[in-house]
């Protein structure tokens, strides 16, 4: 003979089963849902701030050598002493004298 009233034990647990198994699920598309949104928002954040960025610099033009050829022979040379100079390689009265030497002085 079936009993009226509450459920058995089995039925219990099914019932529990049942109700456990919705909230996984529930909470399972939940869990998509805003990290769905959440990944939404992070692209849309990355692109402004992409979008706002200034642009890479251009690198800075090389000199031409093309210049340098066609500067004076002699300004040339006074840079090659002035460069002997700083390095130490000169003495402020070898490089005062080849310098006169160049000019003509």
């Amino acid at each position: 003979m079936r009993r009226m009233g509450r459920p058995g034990l089995v039925g219990m647990a099914a019932r529990t089963a049942v109700v456990a198994g919705t909230a996984g699920a529930v909470s399972h598309h939940q869990q998509q849902k805003y990290a769905a949104k959440d990944q939404a928002a992070y692209d849309q954040q990355m692109a402004q701030q992409q979008a706002a960025a200034p642009p890479p610099a251009a690198p800075a033009p090389a000199a031409a050598p093309a210049a340098a050829s066609a500067e004076d022979p002699t300004i040339a040379k006074i840079k090659e002493l002035g460069d002997l100079h700083t390095q130490g390689l000169l003495s402020d009265e070898e490089f005062a004298a080849a310098k006169q030497k160049l000019l003509g002085i």
